[in-house]
């Protein structure tokens, strides 16, 4: 037998919770979630489950992880295998491709209301309506900002956080240490493409001076300006000029930090958990460094959970049930406790605690003037930004002969993407 449920029809009768509990226990649906491992969101979505579980005794979510990795390979594979999850965790930019690839379908509409979803959750999660209907929503959402080492900061005199590009090279150059053959020990700032900071220099640097990364809804690569060149000079002046940073230190930005051989460090609301399992670190958060005018910007990325086409008749139902309890505002403040991303709902992000909170307030407050890239291939557009980067350090290349090369490689990628 298929059961049909839908909020409207639960509202004027019985609940989820209560139509599986009045089934007989041999009816009972078994539903499988997919997600890529890391330590606190499988902790997170155990607890979500246990929730789950409780309030529809009827259902059975079970959950299965994968290294990153291995993740998309593996879930490209079992769905049109009619195997795999029937809820499936995916990183926004995989969207149109899973569209594409017919491994997800849209959510129902009576249940997951396109005005309500426009008017609840942050402006970005509306690169998952496609064609008039949402086919995703995300539990949280990420943004970046400064982690700065309370102990490094007082050992140099230097009370504040910075709170403009100018101060940040200031602040940078006094916690910068050199040993007596003039190599870096302790870096001010740590840089590196591989982890966030091609999304500090595209959405936040190139704004601040000015530009505007892409135009055409991100089909169109726009930052081989004269903002691009200035962001661009700027990030490369950290080490070239101003010798407060060094590419490569300690193999990994994040692993400096929690070294505590770096003053500072960007990264996103995701790295919290890590940074509170480091012992000895005592870190603080501020939000990103304003531009030369005063300009703020950040970027914002999310994961988003999605009915797979395996999920039909009573499996997909249960599948409605639990994508509504995971984007429920209960969800996500669980997921912000656990985890530390940021809840995805406004309401739930912007209550006088969050937003004022120590740790999580500075990500919260950069979300209201975020952007979301819309990614055609988002590692195949981080290996560029790297290589322009490389080509500048390595080769010696001209940053304006470098920025052009990037800005044609790209939108070469772009353009065969959009136009397959």
């Amino acid at each position: 037998m298929i059961w049909t449920i839908r909020k409207s029809a639960l509202s004027a009768a019985v609940s989820g919770a209560a139509f599986f509990a009045a089934m007989p226990a041999s009816a009972q649906v078994e539903i499988e979630y997919w997600q890529y491992f890391f330590e606190a969101r499988v902790t997170a979505m155990d607890q979500l489950i246990e929730n789950f579980e409780a309030a529809n005794p009827g259902i059975t979510v079970n959950m299965t992880h994968f290294p990153y990795a291995d993740y998309r390979t593996r879930t490209a594979v079992a769905i049109p295998a009619g195997e795999g999850p029937d809820v499936v965790q995916l990183f926004y930019g995989w969207l149109n491709d899973y569209i594409e690839a017919e491994l997800i379908q849209p959510l129902p509409a009576d249940v997951f209301p396109v005005e309500e979803i426009n008017a609840d959750f942050f402006p970005m999660v509306q690169a998952m309506e496609v064609g008039g209907q949402y086919y995703a929503l995300p539990t949280a959402v990420r943004s970046l900002a400064l982690f700065y080492n309370r102990r490094l900061f007082e050992a140099a005199g230097i009370e504040n956080p910075p709170a403009t590009l100018e101060e940040l090279v200031e602040t940078a150059a006094a916690l910068t240490e050199r040993d007596g053959a003039g190599n870096i020990t302790q870096v001010g700032i740590t840089t590196g493409m591989t982890a966030q900071d091609h999304h500090w220099w595209r959405e936040v640097l190139i704004r601040q001076f000015g530009g505007e990364p892409y135009l055409d809804d991100y089909q169109t690569v726009n930052y081989n300006t004269e903002a691009g060149l200035a962001a661009l000079d700027f990030y490369t002046s950290l080490e070239d000029e101003h010798g407060v940073t060094a590419s490569g230190f300690m193999d990994e930005p994040q692993a400096a930090f929690r070294a505590g051989r770096a003053g500072m460090h960007i990264d996103g609301s995701f790295r919290i958990g890590a940074l509170n399992d480091t012992r000895g670190l005592d870190w603080g958060v501020a939000e990103l460094p304003a531009g030369p005018d005063g300009t703020q910007s950040n970027y914002s990325s999310y994961w988003v959970n999605a009915i797979t086409t395996k999920a039909e008749g009573e499996r997909y139902d249960a599948s409605v049930l639990f994508m509504d309890y995971i984007t429920s505002p209960e969800a996500m403040q669980i997921w912000l406790e656990v985890v530390g991303e940021l809840p995805a709902r406004v309401d739930v992000g912007m209550t006088e605690e969050n937003a004022n909170d120590p740790v999580y307030g500075p990500f919260i407050r950069g979300l209201e003037y975020a952007h979301t890239t819309i990614f055609a291939d988002e590692s195949a557009q981080r290996q560029i930004v790297m290589d322009m980067v490389a080509r500048t350090d390595i080769e010696d290349q001209p940053l304006a002969d470098s920025l052009a090369v990037a800005a044609e490689a790209e939108q070469e990628l772009l353009s065969e993407y959009y136009n397959r």
